[in-house]
């Protein structure tokens, strides 16, 4: 029965346990990350236009570009005032005057204002995939070119023409611009000489001897 009895209060008697703690360091961290992209838009390739068709070819693009970003805290604070209490304390360590602050001392809050200018290019390179197409069109590119370059040949002799005529028919009228108008070179290198099968005004000196007027003179005394 007394051992019941002293295996009851052993399991009834408050345990009494020593437990010690130790705060393990804490250390925090804080920053801040800004992520920045550049977007390339690929843009509508060269495109070279030849009468009523165009042409396109490779082509590069390069887009240099800048971008600056600025970083700021409000309110800004470059100091705090930090207190200094008074820690004198009596010979058994309790303090004479606690919570008394016996003057603040300022602390540099490392506050400040993050500039940052990024630079850089991008370029973009386009191939058209169907190179058979281009090489007909820049056949039919130079043919278009040859055509034009005929034309503008047909026309700039038409023009001569027209202009030796008009000069030509006006110098025959005796009509022409005076030296010192800024028109005169027009006609500057137009000749003017006879058309052919007709003759120009002339005259012809006839020469004469002693013999043929003394012949003359007795012919006349013959006559009756």
């Amino acid at each position: 029965m007394k051992r019941v009895i002293a295996t009851l209060l052993l399991f009834s008697a408050p345990a009494q346990a020593q437990v010690s703690s130790t705060a393990a360091p804490v250390a925090n961290s804080s920053g801040s990350v800004t992520n920045q992209a550049v977007q390339v838009v690929p843009g509508k390739g060269f495109t070279y236009q030849y009468g009523n068709f165009s042409c396109q070819g490779t082509s590069l693009t390069i887009n240099p570009f800048i971008s600056t970003t600025t970083g700021w805290a409000e309110p800004y604070e470059a100091y705090y005032n930090e207190p200094v209490y008074d820690t004198r304390a009596d010979e058994d360590g309790n303090l004479l005057n606690p919570g008394n602050v016996l003057f603040y001392r300022p602390i540099r809050t490392g506050q400040k204002t993050n500039y940052s200018i990024n630079g850089g290019i991008t370029a973009t390179i386009s191939i058209p995939l169907d190179r058979a197409h281009i090489k007909s069109c820049h056949r039919a590119a130079e043919k278009q070119v040859a055509l034009l370059e005929q034309q503008l040949a047909d026309k700039r002799l038409n023009h001569e023409m027209a202009r030796l005529k008009n000069c030509a028919e006006l110098l025959q009228k005796g009509i022409s611009f005076h030296p010192k108008s800024p028109y005169a070179g027009i006609c500057a290198d137009v000749v003017l000489s006879n058309p052919p099968g007709t003759l120009p005004p002339h005259t012809h000196s006839i020469p004469t001897s002693v013999k043929t007027v003394e012949t003359s003179a007795a012919q006349k005394r013959t006559q009756p």
